[in-house]
């Protein structure tokens, strides 16, 4: 290891300590020692910091510490005589850097409130770029691809290409194989979120290109999404350095690429970097790290070429990244899923309440289907102008000796996301309520509609070909043949819903796992039932039948139910048998049926959290787009941080959102009677199931006895409207 690498970083480790000591000293000058700081909306405290030494920085006066740590990291200075080539003395003054840079982006977050813009999507028009850390909301939402394989890794890219074409280059390069870019740093006063922009590329959580911030300091947000990561799903305890890192190392696949001259502080941050075994790539002629240790390759690699940049860092950080090659014109990856098509750049749309756009996906016989025939009956793209709608209805039929109808939904589920991942299209709902918008960029590229059909072939074969044999797709672009198939679906929506609703516990012997989340939280096991879905709301007892079907070694295994323990809670020995088995022994048992006496473990992805309100005698639910205030006291992103992991909390259960209205939700505590509040969002989106529900109970003014945040945000704010309201929890035997 050349000297040079060593004296850069230790060096670098020296100046930003003393840099952010100095800011710090400022800081006590201008605010009290008890003034709160932190990052916004996260329950993670300083997330770095929080992680690895366990110190929960609240206020100024806690910042003393930790930056008294990074002080005592910083190794003697490399003499000229007698330098050892360890990696030890490196490592120490990059650990040291990385903890500085927390603690100088917390009290920008102090000095500057207004410095980054709290959102997941950039503001152009406000000239507000940089996005800063994620919040909880963000992270938990975004953490899931993380979970599911749909994000195999993030590249930290620091700095600026030579110019806004080779930036452009380099991230869509990254984004066709699925991975987050977060974006840091600047070189020569300009960054890669700029160069993007002045390339048209759209940034923000919504593509995968995140831009943290202008300055290196703010690649510390990269490593405490990474730590967080490890301490919501993979169950590492704050302060467990070693586990801590040694799971960065296995489970979160990132590196960094550092664009233009790498200084000393950009020193003292790749060397930090190497302790979460993030190796660096650069483009310039630095000195190299190339043994192994603690990175699974080398740790340092220089010249390398702006070609050369994406596949040589998947290499040399051991990700493994699987790339379909699909036949359109225009790019096509996960990453492209939060595009936004915009007004101004609107080619055509199809639904979304100027036409009506249907989706179906059908069985079919071997015989009857031809495998990848495509057609566009009616007008196509070519023969549109600009601003022109279209109705649209997209018909996909499919054949497999393997195949059964209780599969349909889930395939025609995929087309919302498999339309999203084009480049230039965006999808929005599903069913009849389906909506198509067309970027004047794709249209550009020659993109017909005809694409999506190629897209559809291609990827339920890739996806699901262990179940079906054939799959052709008709779309239909004339207004009489999208209504009939409108009517023809509209019908079979209503045959499956009732399907699926008629199903009960009692009369399924077969229940499923699934351990999907398990890369991220060890001793979680989700069981999946008729009357229970997925906490997460992405599978019901269907969705874990074809799962099986597709991939009998996968996460979703069928489990014999077996004897009933307890009919009033929810309890059978089969399940307690395999939760204990796939837990490790961590967990021995739980119930179905109840929010209080031993609850479901919950993972952290979970859709709503539920929480006893003692006062009310109730029960309230909040999602996780809610932002706001509960009656509980906490909000969701502090709910979800204390059960993430695989926790079971008794009292608070996380749950999907359709779960509140299944027949059996919390039926051990009273059941969906001891609903008093839930956010208007939430309300609003099942309020159709909440009438039904009620109805069915007796209580056929329900829906409108459940308070909201417009009534109240505390039990004493609401207890007085379920009174007037006559709600039937304050009537019920207590909870506790």
């Amino acid at each position: 290891m050349s000297k040079l690498v060593a004296f850069a970083a230790i060096q670098g480790g020296y100046n930003i300590v003393s840099k952010v000591e100095g800011e710090y000293k400022k800081a006590l000058k201008t605010y009290s020692a008890d003034t709160k700081v932190g990052f916004p909306n996260t329950a993670y405290y300083l997330p770095v910091i929080y992680s690895l030494l366990g110190d929960k920085v609240e206020t100024l006066e806690d910042m003393k510490k930790p930056l008294e740590f990074a002080r005592n990291l910083l190794p003697p200075q490399i003499k000229s005589a007698n330098h050892l080539p360890y990696l030890g003395p490196l490592l120490d003054a990059g650990m040291a850097a990385i903890l500085a840079f927390e603690i100088k982006e917390a009290l920008r977050y102090l000095n500057e409130p207004d410095f980054y813009f709290h959102s997941e999507d950039v503001d152009l028009d406000a000239g507000k770029i940089w996005l800063g850390a994620a919040d909880d909301t963000v992270f938990r939402k975004r953490g899931v691809e993380f979970v599911d394989g749909s994000a195999p890794g993030f590249a930290a890219i620091v700095g600026a290409a030579p110019d806004p074409e080779i930036a452009k280059a380099i991230v869509e390069e990254y984004q066709n194989k699925s991975l987050y870019i977060f974006l840091a740093a600047n070189h020569n006063g300009t960054t890669v979120a700029e160069q993007l922009i002045e390339a048209g590329v759209q940034i923000g959580w919504g593509t995968r290109i995140v831009p943290f911030g202008p300055d290196i300091s703010s690649a510390v947000f990269a490593l405490g999404f990474a730590n967080r990561a490890a301490m919501a799903f993979g169950g590492i305890q704050p302060g467990d350095a070693r586990k801590m890192l040694l799971y960065n190392k296995d489970r979160i696949f990132a590196f960094v690429n550092a664009l233009g001259h790498v200084g000393t502080e950009w020193g003292a941050a790749a060397a930090g970097c190497i302790n979460w075994g993030f190796p660096t790539m650069a483009d310039s002629d630095i000195p190299e790290v190339l043994p192994t240790g603690i990175c699974t390759y080398e740790h340092v690699v220089a010249n390398v070429s702006h070609e050369e940049m994406c596949q040589k860092s998947i290499e040399i950080r051991g990700l493994k990244v699987a790339v379909t090659e699909i036949d359109i014109p225009c790019a096509f990856g996960p990453a492209y899923e939060g595009e936004r098509i915009r007004k101004a750049d609107l080619h055509s749309q199809m639904g979304g309440g100027k036409t009506q756009c249907t989706e179906l996906v059908k069985r079919a016989e071997l015989g009857d289907i031809e495998d990848g025939k495509i057609e566009v009956i009616g007008p196509d793209i070519p023969d549109l102008k600009e601003g022109d709608t279209l109705p649209l209805g997209i018909f996909v039929q499919v054949a497999g000796r393997e195949f059964q109808s209780d599969f349909e939904p889930i395939l025609e589920r995929q087309t919302h996301h498999l339309v999203n991942y084009i480049q230039g299209i965006m999808h929005i709902g599903q069913r009849d309520i389906a909506w198509v918008r067309v970027g004047k960029a794709a249209v550009d590229k020659g993109f017909t509609l005809k694409d999506i059909g190629v897209v559809l072939h291609a990827k339920l074969h890739q996806d699901f070909g262990t179940i079906l044999d054939k799959v052709q797709v008709t779309l239909y672009t004339k207004e009489d043949d999208v209504a009939a198939l409108t009517k023809r679906a509209k019908e079979e929506y209503h045959t499956r819903d009732a399907r699926v609703d008629n199903m009960t516990d009692e009369n399924e012997e077969i229940f499923y796992s699934c351990t999907l989340c398990q890369s991220f939280a060890p001793n979680h096991v989700c069981t999946v039932s008729p009357e229970r879905t997925g906490l997460c709301g992405a599978y019901n007892w269907m969705d874990c039948k074809a799962s099986y079907e597709i991939n009998p070694t996968g996460p979703n295994q069928p489990i014999e139910k077996g004897e009933c323990l307890d009919t009033k809670y929810g309890q059978w020995k089969g399940v307690n048998d395999f939760v204990q088995k796939a837990s490790r022994g961590a967990v021995t048992h739980y119930n179905f049926y109840s929010m209080i006496v031993d609850p479901m473990t919950t993972c952290g992805c979970c859709e709503a959290i539920a929480a006893i309100l003692p006062m009310c005698n109730g029960v309230m639910s909040v999602n996780r787009e809610y932002m706001g205030d509960t009656p509980c006291g906490m909000g969701f992103t502090t709910l979800a941080g204390v059960m993430g992991g695989g926790a079971m909390s008794p009292g608070f259960v996380g749950h999907s959102k359709y779960n509140i209205t299944q027949r059996k939700f919390i039926t051990g505590d009273g059941g969906l009677l001891r609903i008093v509040w839930l956010p208007k969002i939430l309300k609003e989106e099942i309020k159709d199931r909440l009438i039904a529900r009620g109805e069915e109970m007796g209580v056929p003014g329900f829906y409108d006895m459940i308070a909201d945040e417009t009534v109240g945000v505390t039990e004493d704010e609401i207890y007085p409207f379920l009174e007037e309201k006559g709600h039937p929890a304050l009537k019920m035997d207590p909870m506790m």
